[in-house]
Formats: C-alpha cells, structure tokens, sequence
C-alpha cells in the first residue's frame, strides 16, 4: 500500500514539474525594453521606470503636476498650495516673507473658434486699477526656459503689484499671475519689479516648465 501511494506521490510531482518546465520553455521570461529608463522632472531630477513597466512613477516634491491643464513645474521654495481666486484658477501658491507676501496664480483661457490667441490675452489682461484692459502698447515679451511669454502689467497700486505672464497653446492660453503685496516703494520709478519676490518664483518656475 505504501508503494503504491509512493509511486502515486512520484508521478504527480514529475507531472507538475513538466507542466512547469515546459511552461517555462514556451513562455520565457521577457524582458520589457523601454525607449528611455529615466525620465527628466521639471528641477532636473531623474526617476527610473516602474519594475516590469516603462510608466514612470510621479516625480516628486517640488515637482508640481496639474493633469487638467497638462503641464508640470518645479514650485519655488517657500511656495505652498493655496485657494484659488476665482473659476479660470487652477492653482494657486503663496509664501508669506519679512515685510512683503508674493502669490502665484495659474489660469486657463480657452481661445474660442472664432477668435485668436492674441485677442484673448487683450480680454482677459484687464487692470485691476481701472477695470479696462490692458494697452496693447504696454505688452512685452520674455524668453524664458527657452520658452516665449507675453507679459502683462495688470495692477501696480496701493502696495500691491501684479504682473502677467500669457503662454499661448494650441487651444488656449496659460496666464501665470506674480502678485507681490506690502511693495513699500510700489510707486516709485526706480522700483525694478523683476526682483520682487513674486516675479522672482514665477520667473523661476517658468524656466522648468514641461
């Protein structure tokens, strides 16, 4: 009897192992060939491919993403997530400093059918001093991370200075806000606004823009 359920033992194993020898044969291990094995995040780290996959995980802090508006960033130090302003704001961050506060403000624009990139920038660069929009003549350009933007000066009053930076796509328009507030000299001629603290971060993370 011990035989028999000796011989019964045997011939299942050797059965289970053919079944897994030949399932190796047939079905080798295949190796998964990526066309890169690292991807770039936007402040210049590297991450390595998942295991067994050629998705990448998400970069991490400070990489910032936003899937709805399909762009991602480096978000300058200091900087944290904020409450957005209003419905055409995606995202917003603040950093509170010694005398002064700076924000960041990202929004979206969709260029209408019948419209044009530059006219929706006119549209919607609209003064917060005066309610008008903005004068053609006052809109300059900046090449940053090798990138083009159109700059608008949307307030400069009372302490508070705001200026905007348009990147035009395909199908809308990007407005990244610098908002410094507390700006002691806010009205003087020799106030250089690139080096407030808020035109400082948004320029900075323009240039890791993907």
């Amino acid at each position: 009897m011990k035989s028999l359920l000796w011989g019964i033992t045997i011939v299942v194993l050797l059965g289970i192992g053919g079944f897994v020898y030949r399932n190796a044969v047939e079905n080798p291990a295949q190796t998964v060939a990526c066309p890169v094995n690292y991807f770039q995040c936007p402040d210049g780290t590297q991450v390595p491919h998942l295991a067994g996959s050629c998705d990448f995980p998400a970069c991490p802090p400070p990489n910032v993403s936003l899937s709805d508006i399909n762009i991602a960033f480096a978000l300058p130090d200091g900087f944290t997530a904020t409450t957005t302003p209003d419905a055409a704001s995606v995202a917003a961050y603040a950093s509170e400093g010694t005398s002064t506060s700076a924000t960041i403000v990202i929004r979206s624009f969709a260029i209408n059918a019948s419209s044009t990139a530059l006219a929706t920038i006119e549209q919607t660069a609209v003064s917060g001093t005066s309610g008008a929009p903005v004068p053609f003549t006052s809109l300059s350009s900046v090449v940053l991370g090798g990138t083009n933007f159109t700059v608008a000066p949307i307030e400069q009053f009372e302490g508070l200075v705001d200026t905007a930076y348009y990147l035009v796509r395909g199908s809308d328009v990007l407005r990244f806000d610098a908002i410094d507030t507390n700006v002691e000299n806010w009205n003087s001629d020799n106030l250089d606004i690139t080096q407030l603290p808020a035109e400082v971060a948004v320029r900075q993370l323009l240039t890791t823009l993907q």
